[in-house]
């Protein structure tokens, strides 16, 4: 499929809100329907805390209303034609840290890239290589020395099993395999003075 005509990327912002609900509510999870629920919450949830299988959809979206009105939430959008139809979950490391379980020496200047999302009409044509290259420039903007995501090590994964990001995104963007995250995912590191390249 050729690339998308009109593609624009917006950091996410308090003004943007209710097109980062329509796009959750009406195209993310028209394919898996069963991941509606989650909001794009789950990164951020207190896991230690919660039992996330017990978590309503509607506890969720009122979670992440609460982190975008507030600045919480951290970052970007996809839309043509002026509609939302993805989003990249990236920011802090420490907005993500409870889904890790060991120490992440860089922590502090690290931007944690954690979750991609694509209107199923739309995948397969550069939206995700450009949420990351966004992703990349917005977090080195913000001062951040490195990019970190955290995809499968296998290459053929679903659309639902990569919302971390497809494994060839990060190695076609420059990222280098830094260490393992558990049995099945692996930490993909750039350095974000390289992110205009």
């Amino acid at each position: 499929m050729p690339e998308l005509p009109g593609l624009d990327i917006r950091a996410l912002e308090p003004a943007l809100r209710d097109d980062y609900l329509e796009l959750f509510e009406q195209r993310a999870f028209s394919d898996n329907p069963g991941w509606a629920s989650c909001w794009c919450h789950f990164p951020h949830a207190d896991h230690a805390a919660i039992e996330w299988s017990k978590r309503a959809g509607a506890e969720n979206r009122a979670a992440v209303c609460a982190r975008i009105a507030d600045g919480r939430m951290s970052g970007w959008l996809a839309y043509v034609d002026g509609r939302a139809i993805g989003w990249c979950n990236a920011g802090p490391y420490a907005a993500v840290a409870g889904l890790f379980d060991e120490p992440e020496p860089l922590a502090e200047r690290l931007g944690a890239i954690v979750c991609f999302v694509v209107a199923p009409a739309h995948r397969g044509r550069g939206v995700a290589r450009a949420l990351l290259a966004a992703a990349c420039e917005g977090l080195a903007a913000r001062g951040f020395e490195w990019a970190q995501g955290y995809p499968l090590r296998v290459e053929d994964a679903t659309a639902a099993e990569a919302h971390f990001g497809p494994l060839a995104l990060y190695r076609d963007a420059g990222f280098e395999e830094a260490g393992p995250v558990g049995a099945r995912r692996v930490k993909m590191r750039k350095r974000l003075a390289d992110a205009a390249t």
